[in-house]
Protein backbone atom coordinates (compact mmCIF):
# COMPACT_ATOMS: atom_id res chain seq x y z
CA UNK A 1 0.00 0.00 0.00
CA UNK A 2 2.80 2.43 0.94
CA UNK A 3 4.66 1.65 -2.31
CA UNK A 4 1.51 2.42 -4.29
CA UNK A 5 1.07 5.72 -2.44
CA UNK A 6 4.67 6.66 -3.16
CA UNK A 7 4.11 6.06 -6.83
CA UNK A 8 1.05 8.30 -6.77
CA UNK A 9 3.04 11.24 -5.35
CA UNK A 10 4.30 13.28 -8.30
CA UNK A 11 7.58 15.23 -8.18
CA UNK A 12 7.41 18.86 -7.17
CA UNK A 13 8.22 20.02 -10.69
CA UNK A 14 5.32 18.03 -12.14
CA UNK A 15 2.93 19.29 -9.48
CA UNK A 16 3.97 22.89 -10.14
CA UNK A 17 3.49 22.47 -13.90
CA UNK A 18 0.10 20.79 -13.38
CA UNK A 19 -0.94 23.60 -11.04
CA UNK A 20 0.14 26.30 -13.50
CA UNK A 21 -1.57 24.58 -16.43
CA UNK A 22 -4.73 24.08 -14.37
CA UNK A 23 -4.79 27.77 -13.54
CA UNK A 24 -4.33 28.67 -17.21
CA UNK A 25 -7.13 26.28 -18.16
CA UNK A 26 -9.51 27.60 -15.49
CA UNK A 27 -8.83 31.24 -16.39
CA UNK A 28 -9.19 30.51 -20.10
CA UNK A 29 -12.50 28.72 -19.56
CA UNK A 30 -13.81 31.54 -17.40
CA UNK A 31 -12.81 34.15 -19.97
CA UNK A 32 -14.29 32.09 -22.81
CA UNK A 33 -17.53 31.50 -20.91
CA UNK A 34 -18.07 35.15 -20.02
CA UNK A 35 -17.05 36.29 -23.51
CA UNK A 36 -19.51 33.85 -25.10
CA UNK A 37 -22.32 34.91 -22.81
CA UNK A 38 -21.58 38.60 -23.37
CA UNK A 39 -21.42 38.21 -27.16
CA UNK A 40 -24.63 36.17 -27.29
CA UNK A 41 -26.44 38.78 -25.19
CA UNK A 42 -25.21 41.52 -27.52
CA UNK A 43 -26.24 39.64 -30.65
CA UNK A 44 -29.62 38.76 -29.18
CA UNK A 45 -30.24 42.40 -28.24
CA UNK A 46 -29.45 43.42 -31.80
CA UNK A 47 -31.72 40.69 -33.15
CA UNK A 48 -34.54 41.83 -30.85
CA UNK A 49 -34.19 45.39 -32.18
CA UNK A 50 -34.44 44.11 -35.73
CA UNK A 51 -37.51 42.03 -34.82
CA UNK A 52 -39.19 45.04 -33.21
CA UNK A 53 -38.35 47.25 -36.23
CA UNK A 54 -39.86 44.62 -38.50
CA UNK A 55 -42.98 44.42 -36.33
CA UNK A 56 -43.45 48.19 -36.44
CA UNK A 57 -42.99 48.19 -40.22
CA UNK A 58 -45.64 45.52 -40.67
CA UNK A 59 -48.06 47.26 -38.27
CA UNK A 60 -47.79 50.54 -40.21
CA UNK A 61 -48.34 48.93 -43.65
CA UNK A 62 -51.44 47.90 -45.51
CA UNK A 63 -51.49 44.58 -43.66
CA UNK A 64 -49.90 41.22 -44.39
CA UNK A 65 -50.53 39.34 -47.58
CA UNK A 66 -49.57 35.93 -48.71
CA UNK A 67 -46.95 37.43 -50.99
CA UNK A 68 -45.60 39.91 -48.43
CA UNK A 69 -41.76 39.71 -48.44
CA UNK A 70 -39.86 41.00 -45.39
CA UNK A 71 -36.34 39.87 -46.35
CA UNK A 72 -34.21 36.72 -46.14
CA UNK A 73 -34.10 34.83 -42.82
CA UNK A 74 -37.42 36.32 -41.73
CA UNK A 75 -40.86 34.87 -41.14
CA UNK A 76 -44.36 36.33 -41.17
CA UNK A 77 -47.74 34.81 -40.42
CA UNK A 78 -51.25 36.34 -40.24
CA UNK A 79 -54.17 34.98 -38.26
CA UNK A 80 -57.43 36.86 -39.10
CA UNK A 81 -60.45 36.65 -36.84
CA UNK A 82 -62.51 35.29 -39.73
CA UNK A 83 -60.54 33.60 -42.40
CA UNK A 84 -57.66 31.26 -43.13
CA UNK A 85 -54.23 31.73 -41.56
CA UNK A 86 -51.33 32.22 -43.91
CA UNK A 87 -47.61 32.86 -43.69
CA UNK A 88 -44.31 32.56 -45.52
CA UNK A 89 -40.55 32.69 -45.15
CA UNK A 90 -38.88 35.81 -46.55
CA UNK A 91 -36.26 35.71 -49.31
CA UNK A 92 -34.36 38.07 -51.61
CA UNK A 93 -36.62 37.13 -54.47
CA UNK A 94 -40.38 37.34 -53.78
CA UNK A 95 -40.90 34.56 -56.30
CA UNK A 96 -38.72 32.24 -54.21
CA UNK A 97 -40.67 32.68 -50.97
CA UNK A 98 -41.81 29.53 -49.23
CA UNK A 99 -45.17 29.24 -47.55
CA UNK A 100 -45.39 28.01 -43.99
CA UNK A 101 -46.81 24.58 -43.42
CA UNK A 102 -49.81 23.91 -41.23
CA UNK A 103 -47.48 22.65 -38.49
CA UNK A 104 -45.46 25.89 -38.69
CA UNK A 105 -48.62 27.99 -38.55
CA UNK A 106 -49.83 26.01 -35.55
CA UNK A 107 -46.60 26.81 -33.68
CA UNK A 108 -46.80 30.49 -34.71
CA UNK A 109 -50.39 30.74 -33.57
CA UNK A 110 -49.42 29.78 -30.03
CA UNK A 111 -47.13 32.82 -29.60
CA UNK A 112 -48.39 35.13 -26.87
CA UNK A 113 -49.69 38.45 -28.21
CA UNK A 114 -47.80 40.86 -25.96
CA UNK A 115 -45.50 42.71 -28.42
CA UNK A 116 -42.45 41.04 -26.82
CA UNK A 117 -39.86 38.82 -28.52
CA UNK A 118 -40.28 35.08 -28.04
CA UNK A 119 -38.36 32.04 -29.28
CA UNK A 120 -40.26 29.49 -31.36
CA UNK A 121 -39.01 26.25 -32.86
CA UNK A 122 -40.48 25.70 -36.35
CA UNK A 123 -40.41 22.07 -37.41
CA UNK A 124 -37.43 21.42 -39.71
CA UNK A 125 -36.71 25.16 -39.98
CA UNK A 126 -34.92 25.97 -36.77
CA UNK A 127 -35.41 28.61 -34.09
CA UNK A 128 -36.92 32.03 -34.76
CA UNK A 129 -37.22 35.13 -32.63
CA UNK A 130 -40.77 36.46 -33.17
CA UNK A 131 -43.27 39.09 -31.93
CA UNK A 132 -47.03 38.66 -32.06
CA UNK A 133 -49.22 41.78 -32.32
CA UNK A 134 -52.82 42.68 -33.23
CA UNK A 135 -53.14 44.78 -36.43
CA UNK A 136 -56.35 46.16 -37.97
CA UNK A 137 -56.56 45.38 -41.71
CA UNK A 138 -58.73 47.94 -43.54
CA UNK A 139 -58.91 45.74 -46.61
CA UNK A 140 -60.44 42.92 -44.59
CA UNK A 141 -62.24 45.19 -42.20
CA UNK A 142 -61.08 43.12 -39.20
CA UNK A 143 -58.28 42.68 -36.70
CA UNK A 144 -55.48 40.32 -37.65
CA UNK A 145 -52.87 38.79 -35.33
CA UNK A 146 -49.55 39.19 -37.11
CA UNK A 147 -46.48 37.23 -36.04
CA UNK A 148 -43.16 38.43 -37.47
CA UNK A 149 -39.57 37.58 -36.65
CA UNK A 150 -36.06 36.64 -37.70
CA UNK A 151 -34.15 33.37 -37.60
CA UNK A 152 -31.56 32.93 -34.81
CA UNK A 153 -29.36 30.87 -37.11
CA UNK A 154 -26.90 33.71 -37.68
CA UNK A 155 -26.53 34.27 -33.92
CA UNK A 156 -26.22 30.54 -33.27
CA UNK A 157 -23.63 30.11 -36.02
CA UNK A 158 -21.61 33.01 -34.67
CA UNK A 159 -21.67 31.59 -31.14
CA UNK A 160 -20.75 28.11 -32.36
CA UNK A 161 -17.83 29.53 -34.32
CA UNK A 162 -16.72 31.50 -31.29
CA UNK A 163 -16.90 28.41 -29.07
CA UNK A 164 -14.87 26.43 -31.61
CA UNK A 165 -12.10 29.02 -31.74
CA UNK A 166 -12.16 29.45 -27.98
CA UNK A 167 -11.77 25.71 -27.48
CA UNK A 168 -8.95 25.55 -30.02
CA UNK A 169 -7.11 28.54 -28.58
CA UNK A 170 -7.61 27.26 -25.03
CA UNK A 171 -6.12 23.91 -26.01
CA UNK A 172 -3.15 25.59 -27.69
CA UNK A 173 -2.72 27.88 -24.67
CA UNK A 174 -2.75 24.93 -22.27
CA UNK A 175 -0.18 23.06 -24.37
CA UNK A 176 2.02 26.16 -24.59
CA UNK A 177 1.69 26.76 -20.85
CA UNK A 178 2.60 23.13 -20.15
CA UNK A 179 5.71 23.30 -22.32
CA UNK A 180 6.85 26.68 -21.08
CA UNK A 181 6.00 25.79 -17.48
CA UNK A 182 8.02 22.58 -17.65
CA UNK A 183 11.10 24.42 -18.92
CA UNK A 184 10.76 27.32 -16.47
CA UNK A 185 10.00 25.13 -13.44
CA UNK A 186 12.92 22.80 -14.12
CA UNK A 187 15.23 25.77 -14.50
CA UNK A 188 13.94 27.39 -11.32
CA UNK A 189 14.23 24.12 -9.36
CA UNK A 190 17.73 23.31 -10.57
CA UNK A 191 19.28 25.04 -7.49
CA UNK A 192 17.12 22.82 -5.28
CA UNK A 193 18.54 19.76 -7.06
CA UNK A 194 22.04 21.05 -6.29
CA UNK A 195 21.09 21.35 -2.62
CA UNK A 196 19.72 17.80 -2.69
CA UNK A 197 22.94 16.58 -4.35
CA UNK A 198 24.95 18.08 -1.51
CA UNK A 199 22.73 16.32 1.04
CA UNK A 200 23.08 12.99 -0.80
CA UNK A 201 26.87 13.39 -0.91
CA UNK A 202 27.01 13.97 2.85
CA UNK A 203 24.63 11.06 3.46
CA UNK A 204 27.06 8.76 1.64
CA UNK A 205 29.95 9.65 3.98
CA UNK A 206 30.98 7.10 6.64
CA UNK A 207 30.06 8.90 9.86
CA UNK A 208 29.75 6.01 12.29
CA UNK A 209 33.24 6.06 13.79
CA UNK A 210 36.65 7.66 13.71
CA UNK A 211 37.59 11.21 12.89
CA UNK A 212 35.16 12.51 10.28
CA UNK A 213 35.38 15.77 8.36
CA UNK A 214 32.21 16.97 6.65
CA UNK A 215 33.56 19.43 4.08
CA UNK A 216 30.63 19.38 1.67
CA UNK A 217 28.59 22.60 1.68
CA UNK A 218 25.90 24.18 -0.44
CA UNK A 219 27.51 26.82 -2.72
CA UNK A 220 27.28 30.36 -1.38
CA UNK A 221 25.26 31.47 -4.39
CA UNK A 222 22.48 29.14 -3.23
CA UNK A 223 22.33 30.43 0.36
CA UNK A 224 20.62 33.76 -0.20
CA UNK A 225 17.91 33.77 2.47
CA UNK A 226 15.81 36.22 0.44
CA UNK A 227 14.74 33.21 -1.67
CA UNK A 228 13.07 29.97 -0.64
CA UNK A 229 15.84 27.82 -2.14
CA UNK A 230 18.42 30.03 -0.43
CA UNK A 231 16.70 29.46 2.91
CA UNK A 232 16.90 25.69 2.38
CA UNK A 233 20.56 25.96 1.35
CA UNK A 234 21.45 28.14 4.34
CA UNK A 235 19.58 25.81 6.70
CA UNK A 236 21.40 22.78 5.27
CA UNK A 237 24.77 24.50 5.68
CA UNK A 238 23.91 25.34 9.29
CA UNK A 239 22.91 21.72 9.83
CA UNK A 240 26.17 20.47 8.28
CA UNK A 241 28.17 22.88 10.45
CA UNK A 242 26.38 21.53 13.50
CA UNK A 243 26.93 17.93 12.38
CA UNK A 244 30.62 18.57 11.77
CA UNK A 245 31.01 20.20 15.18
CA UNK A 246 29.11 17.37 16.86
CA UNK A 247 31.19 14.72 15.11
CA UNK A 248 34.39 16.51 16.09
CA UNK A 249 33.16 16.70 19.69
CA UNK A 250 32.19 13.05 19.61
CA UNK A 251 35.63 12.09 18.32
CA UNK A 252 37.27 14.28 20.95
CA UNK A 253 35.13 12.64 23.64
CA UNK A 254 36.06 9.19 22.37
CA UNK A 255 39.72 10.13 22.44
CA UNK A 256 39.30 11.50 25.96
CA UNK A 257 37.64 8.27 27.07
CA UNK A 258 40.46 6.22 25.55
CA UNK A 259 43.05 8.49 27.15
CA UNK A 260 41.14 8.40 30.42
CA UNK A 261 41.10 4.60 30.42
CA UNK A 262 44.78 4.49 29.53
CA UNK A 263 45.72 7.02 32.23
CA UNK A 264 43.55 5.32 34.84
CA UNK A 265 45.11 1.98 33.97
CA UNK A 266 48.56 3.50 34.23
CA UNK A 267 47.81 5.11 37.60
CA UNK A 268 46.38 1.88 38.97
CA UNK A 269 49.20 -0.23 37.53
CA UNK A 270 51.84 1.67 39.47
CA UNK A 271 50.53 0.89 42.99
CA UNK A 272 49.60 -2.64 41.92
CA UNK A 273 53.12 -3.24 40.66
CA UNK A 274 54.54 -1.88 43.88
CA UNK A 275 52.25 -4.09 45.96
CA UNK A 276 53.21 -7.12 43.91
CA UNK A 277 56.90 -6.35 44.26
CA UNK A 278 56.79 -5.96 48.03
CA UNK A 279 54.64 -9.08 48.31
CA UNK A 280 57.28 -11.08 46.48
CA UNK A 281 59.97 -9.47 48.66
CA UNK A 282 58.10 -10.50 51.82
CA UNK A 283 57.82 -14.06 50.53
CA UNK A 284 61.53 -14.27 49.78
CA UNK A 285 62.85 -12.36 52.83
CA UNK A 286 60.79 -12.82 55.99
CA UNK A 287 62.77 -10.12 57.79
CA UNK A 288 61.43 -7.54 55.29
CA UNK A 289 57.79 -8.32 56.04
CA UNK A 290 57.11 -5.24 58.25
CA UNK A 291 58.60 -2.89 55.64
CA UNK A 292 56.69 -4.64 52.84
CA UNK A 293 53.40 -4.48 54.73
CA UNK A 294 53.87 -0.77 55.38
CA UNK A 295 54.53 -0.12 51.71
CA UNK A 296 51.58 -2.28 50.67
CA UNK A 297 49.35 -0.30 53.02
CA UNK A 298 50.65 2.98 51.62
CA UNK A 299 50.03 1.96 48.01
CA UNK A 300 46.63 0.51 48.91
CA UNK A 301 45.60 3.85 50.40
CA UNK A 302 46.87 5.64 47.30
CA UNK A 303 44.98 3.26 45.04
CA UNK A 304 41.82 3.56 47.18
CA UNK A 305 41.94 7.34 46.96
CA UNK A 306 42.38 7.15 43.20
CA UNK A 307 39.48 4.72 42.79
CA UNK A 308 37.24 6.87 44.99
CA UNK A 309 38.08 9.93 42.88
CA UNK A 310 37.31 8.02 39.70
CA UNK A 311 34.05 6.75 41.18
CA UNK A 312 33.04 10.29 42.19
CA UNK A 313 33.78 11.58 38.68
CA UNK A 314 31.72 8.78 37.17
CA UNK A 315 28.78 9.55 39.47
CA UNK A 316 28.97 13.26 38.66
CA UNK A 317 29.10 12.43 34.93
CA UNK A 318 25.92 10.40 35.38
CA UNK A 319 24.18 13.43 36.90
CA UNK A 320 23.83 11.97 40.36
CA UNK A 321 22.12 14.66 42.50
CA UNK A 322 24.08 16.34 45.27
CA UNK A 323 22.76 17.69 48.55
CA UNK A 324 21.10 21.11 48.23
CA UNK A 325 21.65 22.71 51.63
CA UNK A 326 22.61 26.19 52.77
CA UNK A 327 26.37 26.11 53.38
CA UNK A 328 28.43 28.69 55.24
CA UNK A 329 31.24 29.05 52.70
CA UNK A 330 33.23 31.45 54.91
CA UNK A 331 33.49 28.84 57.64
CA UNK A 332 34.64 26.14 55.21
CA UNK A 333 37.35 28.42 53.82
CA UNK A 334 38.50 29.49 57.26
CA UNK A 335 38.86 25.88 58.42
CA UNK A 336 40.69 24.90 55.20
CA UNK A 337 43.17 27.79 55.49
CA UNK A 338 43.82 26.97 59.15
CA UNK A 339 44.51 23.33 58.18
CA UNK A 340 46.88 24.47 55.44
CA UNK A 341 48.86 26.57 58.00
CA UNK A 342 49.42 23.45 60.07
CA UNK A 343 50.12 21.01 57.20
CA UNK A 344 52.51 23.25 55.22
CA UNK A 345 54.03 26.16 57.13
CA UNK A 346 56.52 26.71 54.30
CA UNK A 347 53.81 28.64 52.41
CA UNK A 348 52.18 31.88 53.47
CA UNK A 349 48.42 31.36 53.76
CA UNK A 350 46.00 34.29 53.84
CA UNK A 351 42.23 34.60 54.03
CA UNK A 352 40.56 37.79 52.82
CA UNK A 353 36.95 38.38 53.85
CA UNK A 354 34.42 40.56 51.99
CA UNK A 355 34.71 44.32 52.33
CA UNK A 356 31.66 44.46 54.64
CA UNK A 357 33.11 41.92 57.11
CA UNK A 358 33.96 44.73 59.52
CA UNK A 359 30.25 45.38 59.96
CA UNK A 360 29.81 41.86 61.31
CA UNK A 361 28.32 40.36 58.14
CA UNK A 362 31.16 38.07 57.07
CA UNK A 363 29.05 35.00 56.30
CA UNK A 364 28.71 33.94 52.67
CA UNK A 365 25.90 31.40 52.29
CA UNK A 366 25.72 29.27 49.16
CA UNK A 367 23.54 26.34 48.13
CA UNK A 368 25.25 22.98 47.81
CA UNK A 369 26.76 19.87 49.35
CA UNK A 370 29.03 20.86 52.27
CA UNK A 371 31.17 17.70 52.01
CA UNK A 372 31.79 18.15 48.29
CA UNK A 373 32.46 21.87 48.62
CA UNK A 374 35.00 21.08 51.32
CA UNK A 375 36.60 18.66 48.86
CA UNK A 376 36.80 21.46 46.26
CA UNK A 377 38.59 23.79 48.67
CA UNK A 378 40.85 21.00 49.91
CA UNK A 379 41.87 20.01 46.36
CA UNK A 380 42.68 23.59 45.41
CA UNK A 381 44.85 24.18 48.49
CA UNK A 382 46.50 20.77 48.05
CA UNK A 383 47.44 21.76 44.50
CA UNK A 384 48.96 24.97 45.88
CA UNK A 385 51.11 22.95 48.30
CA UNK A 386 52.21 20.45 45.67
CA UNK A 387 52.81 22.64 42.65
CA UNK A 388 54.19 25.91 44.05
CA UNK A 389 57.59 26.37 45.69
CA UNK A 390 58.16 27.12 49.37
CA UNK A 391 57.64 30.75 50.28
CA UNK A 392 54.72 31.20 47.89
CA UNK A 393 51.91 33.37 49.23
CA UNK A 394 48.49 31.82 48.75
CA UNK A 395 45.52 34.15 49.23
CA UNK A 396 41.96 32.88 49.54
CA UNK A 397 39.47 35.69 48.84
CA UNK A 398 35.88 35.23 49.94
CA UNK A 399 33.40 36.61 47.41
CA UNK A 400 29.64 37.17 47.82
CA UNK A 401 29.03 34.35 45.31
CA UNK A 402 32.07 32.12 45.84
CA UNK A 403 35.78 32.50 46.36
CA UNK A 404 39.15 32.97 44.59
CA UNK A 405 42.43 31.18 45.24
CA UNK A 406 45.39 33.35 44.24
CA UNK A 407 49.11 32.67 44.43
CA UNK A 408 52.28 34.49 43.38
CA UNK A 409 54.06 31.34 42.24
CA UNK A 410 55.48 30.53 38.79
CA UNK A 411 52.01 29.85 37.38
CA UNK A 412 50.74 27.26 34.92
CA UNK A 413 52.56 26.62 31.64
CA UNK A 414 50.63 28.49 28.88
CA UNK A 415 49.99 25.25 26.97
CA UNK A 416 48.44 23.68 30.07
CA UNK A 417 45.93 26.45 30.90
CA UNK A 418 43.22 25.36 28.35
CA UNK A 419 43.42 21.77 29.62
CA UNK A 420 43.92 22.39 33.35
CA UNK A 421 40.51 20.99 34.32
CA UNK A 422 40.78 17.85 32.20
CA UNK A 423 41.37 14.50 33.85
CA UNK A 424 44.91 13.24 34.38
CA UNK A 425 46.32 16.59 33.31
CA UNK A 426 49.62 17.24 35.03
CA UNK A 427 52.26 19.91 34.74
CA UNK A 428 55.93 19.31 34.12
CA UNK A 429 57.23 16.90 36.72
CA UNK A 430 60.18 19.24 37.34
CA UNK A 431 57.77 21.80 38.86
CA UNK A 432 56.07 19.34 41.19
CA UNK A 433 57.06 18.81 44.77
CA UNK A 434 54.75 15.81 45.13
CA UNK A 435 53.33 14.02 42.11
CA UNK A 436 49.59 13.37 41.90
CA UNK A 437 47.23 11.52 39.61
CA UNK A 438 46.07 14.68 37.84
CA UNK A 439 42.46 14.46 39.06
CA UNK A 440 42.42 17.33 41.57
CA UNK A 441 41.30 20.14 39.25
CA UNK A 442 39.10 17.74 37.27
CA UNK A 443 37.20 16.95 40.47
CA UNK A 444 36.97 20.66 41.29
CA UNK A 445 35.44 21.38 37.89
CA UNK A 446 33.03 18.41 38.05
CA UNK A 447 31.79 19.23 41.57
CA UNK A 448 31.36 22.97 40.92
CA UNK A 449 29.55 22.26 37.63
CA UNK A 450 27.26 19.78 39.39
CA UNK A 451 26.37 22.60 41.81
CA UNK A 452 25.39 24.82 38.89
CA UNK A 453 28.47 27.00 39.36
CA UNK A 454 31.54 27.87 37.31
CA UNK A 455 35.29 27.63 37.81
CA UNK A 456 37.85 29.56 35.75
CA UNK A 457 41.62 29.83 35.63
CA UNK A 458 43.79 32.85 34.84
CA UNK A 459 47.52 32.29 35.10
CA UNK A 460 50.67 34.29 34.52
CA UNK A 461 54.07 34.14 36.26
CA UNK A 462 53.56 35.60 39.74
CA UNK A 463 49.78 35.94 39.30
CA UNK A 464 47.57 32.84 39.18
CA UNK A 465 43.90 32.90 40.16
CA UNK A 466 41.30 30.13 40.23
CA UNK A 467 37.82 31.67 40.58
CA UNK A 468 34.94 29.54 41.88
CA UNK A 469 31.40 30.89 41.61
CA UNK A 470 28.44 29.14 43.27
CA UNK A 471 24.67 29.77 43.33
CA UNK A 472 23.27 31.68 46.29
CA UNK A 473 20.23 30.27 48.14
CA UNK A 474 17.90 32.67 46.30
CA UNK A 475 19.32 31.48 42.97
CA UNK A 476 19.04 27.74 43.63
Amino acid sequence: MSVRLKRLVAPLSSRLVITAVSLVLVVSLLIATFATIALRETLMDRLDRDVRDMARGVAGGPGPRSDFNIGPGSVIAAFPENGEAQGNLGDFDPNQMESLSAADLEVMEDVRVDARPHDVELPDRGTYRVIAQSVFNPALGQTVVVVTGHSTAEVDNTIESLIFWEALLTLLGVLAAAGAGYVVVRRQLSPLREVAATAHTVAALPLSSGEVSVTERVPERLTDEDTEVGQVGAALNSLLDHVETSLAERHRSEQQVRQFVADASHELRTPLTTIRGYTELAQQRPEAVPTALGKVEEESLRMTALVEDLLLLARLDQGRPLARDSVDLTRLLLEAVDDAHVVDPSHTWRLELPADADSGDAEVIVTGDAQRLHQVISNLLTNERRHTPAGTTVTVRVRPDGFDVHDDGPGFPPALVPHAFERFTRADEARQRDGGAGLGLALVHAIVTAHGGTVTLASAPGDTTIAVRLPRPSEG
